[in-house]
């Protein structure tokens, strides 16, 4: 997290985050409810990629664990309220949530940067393999090299990725 641990944020941010929660979610209770989710995703996401905005990310992170705080509440009350029948989807938090595609995008930054710090000939060889799904032999076919230095660019362009981002 490039210099800021969980706790120094939790420190700098945490009066400012509950807060911010208090006045979205209306009670003490649920505000720190969703602190303690908030906190427990932002470790999630820290453990999958490097941050470049932490006090960003534990924001919107919050204002996503707000929203689906409300809209539970909402769902139980209808629930238990008695109100007829109730759409079970809305109970279904969603797979792609938003600091997920945020996650995703972040690393997919670090990728196309990892990638772009390769050599000509070897980023040439890695896109057409890895993106353009281009067989080895065709790929050597096309640059007019062997075969065998098509896999030594391949080779090379994946130990420099995994290098820069980890496990790639």
């Amino acid at each position: 997290m490039d210099g800021i641990s969980v706790d120094a944020l939790h420190r700098r941010e945490g009066s400012k985050l509950q807060r911010f929660l208090l006045r979205r979610l209306g009670n003490p209770t649920d505000a720190a409810d969703a602190t303690q989710e908030t906190y427990l995703r932002m470790l999630a996401a820290l453990s999958r990629t490097r941050v470049e905005h932490p006090p960003a990310l534990l924001f919107r992170i919050a204002h996503n664990v707000a929203l689906r705080t409300r809209n539970r509440r909402r769902l139980e009350h209808r629930l238990f309220a008695d109100e007829g029948e109730v759409d079970l989807a809305e109970a279904i938090d969603g797979f792609a949530l938003p600091e997920r595609q945020l996650i995703a995008r972040q690393e997919l930054k670090r990728l196309a940067a990892a990638v772009d710090e390769l050599p000509p000939r070897c980023r040439k060889v890695f896109l057409l393999s890895r993106f353009d799904h281009i067989a080895n032999g065709e790929i050597a076919t096309r640059l007019g090299i062997s075969r065998n230095m098509v896999e030594k660019h391949i080779i090379k362009a994946l130990l420099h990725c995994r290098r820069r981002l980890g496990d790639f």
